[in-house]
């Protein structure tokens, strides 16, 4: 925990937020009201904390104010978007001011000359991409929470998603924001400039920073043009290596950069179909690749999709099935989307993870992951991204394995686990975050240099340390 030291919310404290905030949105002594800001995603209630007061504020001015009077008090204040993450990074640790930004959700602007927007944090942001689409154009960048998710939780998590193997992360696509500084500071970085060399790039250092060093309240997000057409292929292998290493292989023989290419092991889509109660088109199959390519022109996706499919099958494929219109596509997907859902049906008890290591190295962590599974006695899933190296290795325990010796074991999978990601060149975290669900793993993936000069920045944000404390590491 933090060597900080925090004050208590009082009741004159909640007095003088009820004369920045309108009194309807603060939320104090009512526990019932309270809870549901106790947790974001993650199921286990061990990660959980109560705030003391949660407030809803409707501008910048008034972040402004709850930071100076929480700097003042010595009083952490957490921010949140919608609460879907899986980190526990919108958990208030220490209690204090849980500040929701789910008033913040307005679209303010639509610039389709210089092919942004503007909005609030509080966006959800499926609704950026309906509005956007009027106009011919997305914002490439969102994840696969799309339709629960805020945009400023995406920005704060450089959320990414199954389409970054063409378009990138969330960061990408950030060009400007308004934050509030955890002393109460009002600063604009960035603007609607695709160059910009003067200083430090604080955007960059903003974007992925879990809330600890702002608070933002207004983004400009560079959109694109919309593809007119997509084809998603289902392609089946027998096991996990021939899968893999067809990935590189889509881009580096094929000439083709996908949209997705989604990877999903025999315990997942057969855990995801049982699930949906779908039939399983062949049940010797071992592993699947779900990839989809998108563009403007119809005849060059065919000719794209013509190329992928035959290199599949030249490659031990054992089917390609293609879906090439919205009903056969949303099946397909059904299928991924829902692995998470069904594993939970299987055993609620499990931790969802996500390494990433280099593209290559996935047939390398693969079996590495089967040997840890098996010397504890624990199932590991694995599906995600393989486009980008991105993996949901899910360590779910047994039904027959008790609670105590979960408790135990589970520790210790994770360590090894990172491990040998991080000796195979990878990382705790592609998308997901550190928050205070990995902290304790931080030393693993970063050198203690790294990891001190992190601490630093962090101070120089945020002497008093109440912005959003405990969270990627301890100080």
């Amino acid at each position: 925990m933090s060597d900080y030291t925090y004050n208590k919310v009082t009741q004159e404290i909640v007095d003088e937020l009820k004369e920045i905030i309108d009194s309807k949105y603060v939320i104090y002594e009512d526990t019932e009201k309270l809870e549901p800001y106790s947790h974001d995603e993650i199921a286990e209630k061990s990660y959980a904390s109560m705030p003391e007061v949660v407030i809803k504020p409707r501008t910048v001015e008034e972040i402004s104010r709850v930071m100076k009077l929480a700097n003042r008090e010595r009083i952490p204040v957490t921010p949140r978007g919608a609460g879907s993450g899986l980190s526990g990074g919108a958990v208030p640790l220490y209690g204090g001011i849980l500040l929701s930004v789910e008033r913040m959700n307005e679209i303010l602007e639509i610039d389709r000359e210089n092919l942004m927007a503007v909005v609030e944090p509080g966006v959800v942001t499926n609704d950026i991409n309906e509005k956007v689409k009027e106009y011919g154009l997305f914002f490439a960048g969102y994840p696969m929470s799309v339709e629960s998710c805020f945009i400023g939780g995406n920005v704060a998590e450089n959320a990414g998603g199954g389409r970054a193997v063409k378009y990138g992360v969330t960061g990408r696509y950030i060009l400007g924001l308004e934050v509030v500084t955890p002393e109460g500071d009002i600063i604009n970085l960035g603007g609607k400039r695709v160059k910009d060399v003067v200083g430090y790039d604080f955007i960059k250092l903003m974007v992925g920073s879990e809330g600890t060093l702002g608070i933002f309240t207004k983004i400009i997000i560079k959109l694109l043009p919309l593809p007119t057409e997509k084809i998603d292929l289902l392609v089946l292998f027998n096991d996990v290596e021939t899968a893999i290493k067809m990935v590189p292989m889509i881009m580096t023989n094929g000439r083709i950069i996908p949209t997705a290419v989604e990877f999903m092991d025999k315990l997942s889509f057969h855990t995801s179909y049982k699930y949906l109660n779908e039939h399983l088109p062949h049940e010797e199959a071992g592993a699947m690749l779900l990839i989809e390519v998108d563009g403007n022109s119809k005849t060059q996706l065919e000719e794209e999709y013509e190329t992928i499919g035959a290199l599949c099958l030249e490659n031990d494929a054992i089917d390609v099935f293609v879906a090439d219109n919205y009903t056969t596509q949303e099946r397909v997907w059904k299928v991924r989307r829902n692995i998470a859902e069904a594993l939970k049906v299987y055993s609620p008890i499990q931790t969802l993870e996500d390494i990433v290591v280099p593209m290559a190295n996935i047939p390398k962590i693969l079996p590495e992951l089967k040997v840890i599974a098996d010397k504890y006695d624990v199932l590991i899933p694995c599906y995600g991204h393989a486009g980008d190296g991105n993996l949901h290795a899910t360590v779910v325990k047994k039904p027959e394995m008790d609670d105590k010796k979960w408790e135990e074991t589970l520790d210790k999978v994770l360590t090894e686990m990172y491990q040998k990601t991080v000796e195979l060149g990878g990382t705790i975290s592609g998308e997901h975050g550190v928050g205070h669900k990995r902290k304790k793993y931080i030393g693993q993936a970063l050198e203690p240099v790294t990891l001190e000069l992190m601490k630093r920045v962090k101070l120089a944000f945020d002497p008093n340390n109440i912005l959003n404390p405990g969270k990627i590491f301890n100080l």
